[in-house]
């Protein structure tokens, strides 16, 4: 059996935006899952530990600078 082709142009454009916004939103949820485990499994754990010092090191520098505008040292 072959596919048979769809004619794009013949359709109307906000049913193409609306069906390739949901095609989008359907792969990036599965790409997301699968992408954090696929990438946490190749890292080493020196450089995991490398990335979460950099992440808290962001966390605490915006706690920082959230007390310095509100006044409270």
């Amino acid at each position: 059996m072959g596919s048979v082709p769809i004619r794009i142009w013949a359709m109307d454009p906000d049913l193409i935006s609306t069906v390739m916004r949901e095609m989008g939103r359907k792969g990036g949820k599965k790409g997301g899952k699968k992408g954090a485990k696929a990438r946490m499994e190749t890292l080493t754990p020196e450089r995991r530990t490398q990335i979460a010092q950099k992440a808290a090191k962001a966390r605490w520098a915006k706690a920082k600078k959230k007390r310095k505008r509100s006044g409270n040292t």
